[in-house]
């Protein structure tokens, strides 16, 4: 099989990562275990990623940084609108997305206990989280929100509070899809949050 084929081998192994750690998990996946899903070589992990963990790492955050770039599609691709309408677009791409993304839920999931572990993985994972914020406050930026000088939150706080919404949802959601709020329950809650500590 030729390199190109399929996207490449650096493309193949990291689609084959996603697919194990989906199915076996951080911990379980071997390196022959993505050969065996990339249909590629044990050498091309090392030429490509240094090792199986590189590859790993790489491709969970993939799955963090493809979600950060799909909630900005989702609040800008129908125009302007209020702060509650950006908020309810942003909610319907961190929540509401939850039965379509559970591959790439569970990925992600999988990367915080590997993280408590695996140095390079946790500073991955924090310079995601760090990319997230600041996207998030490009996106209030770009909304033309301005929180202004006398507001008790920063925008980098704000933002850091509806990532941690969303995560504590998607946990909640793998858990118990049935009772875990959709994106407009939880801009009600917030709503209803802001009044009682208003």
């Amino acid at each position: 099989m030729s390199r190109t084929e399929a996207g490449g081998y650096r493309e193949r192994l990291l689609a084959a990562a996603v697919s194990c750690l989906r199915d076996k998990g951080y911990a379980r996946t071997t390196a022959r275990d993505l050969v065996a899903a990339s249909g590629t070589n044990l050498a091309s992990i090392g030429y490509h990623f240094g090792g199986k963990d590189a590859l790993l790492n790489e491709a969970i955050i993939g799955c963090f940084e493809r979600w950060t770039r799909r909630v900005e599609e989702e609040i800008f691709g129908t125009g302007p609108g209020s702060p509650r309408e950006l908020l309810e677009r942003a909610m319907i791409a961190l929540v509401d997305v939850f039965e379509e993304m559970r591959p790439q839920l569970v990925v992600c999931v999988e990367g915080f206990p590997a993280a408590l572990r695996e140095d390079a993985l946790r500073d991955k994972l924090a310079a995601a989280y760090a990319r997230a914020r600041q996207a998030g406050v490009e996106m209030l930026r770009r909304a033309g929100t301005d929180l202004g000088p006398d507001s008790p939150v920063t925008a980098e706080a704000l933002v850091s509070v509806l990532i941690a919404v969303s995560d504590g949802l998607m946990l909640q959601w793998l858990l118990d899809p049935a009772s875990t709020p959709d994106a407009r329950q939880v801009v009600d809650a917030l709503a209803a949050l802001s009044a009682f500590a208003g």
